[in-house]
């Protein structure tokens, strides 16, 4: 593992552990009740996503519709915040507003996915208004979404590759000239894409060689996890927060 910090949000002795969606696995997904969970379990870093209601409100959810995981329907970009509140992740949880997620828990730092282009002003006025720019790294499959996000909130602001960006990195790895942001501080990718690798010790070194961190997701199986710490990966997103924290433990490397 490299000891690259390029912005403090990075900024955490030995690899980063990751709760994806707060530990998606147990059924609460974007919940308070699972972030609560994973805090309590140690947990400092924890990934989410935002969408934006129809009034412009910021809502930590990972699908575009309430359907899948809620007693609720329909587009959440298509309905205000009085009525996307009332609906209820697994029949009881409700879908939280971000900015009640900063203020809820302090001491975590966010890596916010931001799923629609609607999402982007209001989470970057959030971040602004609440002095959060060391505590939200903020990531998208649009790597031109990133480039606006970076534009708009200057060094600031942490975000890491896009798609577009980590297949450039990749063909960096290869010897194969391709353009690449700099602002970026970290490359966060899958163990592979349609069948192609893209983490190994080539694709880390030009990483680290650049000062960006690796974090990989989403990473469920024990044997998985110490295998990409013994690569030499810098933080790991999970659906299963115990499992990754008991590898972790013993390595010798949670903090």
């Amino acid at each position: 593992m490299t000891t690259l910090v390029r912005h403090p949000f990075l900024d955490h002795p030995g690899p980063l552990a990751f709760a994806h969606r707060g530990g998606a696995a147990e059924g609460l997904e974007n919940t308070v009740a699972q972030f609560r969970r994973a805090v309590e379990l140690g947990y400092r870093y924890i990934e989410t996503d935002v969408h934006a209601t129809a009034d412009g409100r910021l809502v930590a959810f990972h699908d575009a519709t309430l359907d899948r995981v809620t007693d609720g329907a329909g587009l959440i970009a298509d309905q205000p915040w009085e009525d996307v509140r009332h609906a209820r992740v697994a029949g009881r949880e409700p879908v939280p507003l971000f900015e009640e997620l900063l203020e809820t828990f302090p001491e975590v730092r966010w890596n916010v996915d931001v799923k629609a282009e609607p999402a982007l002003a209001p989470l970057l006025d959030l971040i602004a208004r609440t002095d959060a720019w060391e505590r939200v790294c903020v990531g998208s499959f649009s790597e031109a979404r990133l480039v606006r996000a970076q534009r708009l909130a200057g060094p600031r602001l942490a975000t890491s590759y896009g798609t577009r960006g980590v297949l450039a990195l990749r063909l960096r790895s290869w010897g194969v000239p391709a353009r690449l942001r700099r602002s970026a501080v970290a490359a966060q990718v899958p163990l592979s894409h349609a069948g192609v690798p893209v983490v190994d010790p080539l694709f880390l070194r030009t990483a680290h060689a650049r000062g960006l961190q690796v974090h990989v997701w989403t990473i469920n199986e024990p044997e998985r996890m110490h295998r990409l710490l013994d690569l030499g990966v810098d933080g790991i997103m999970t659906d299963h927060i115990d499992t990754l924290r008991k590898v972790m433990e013993e390595r010798g490397v949670w903090v």
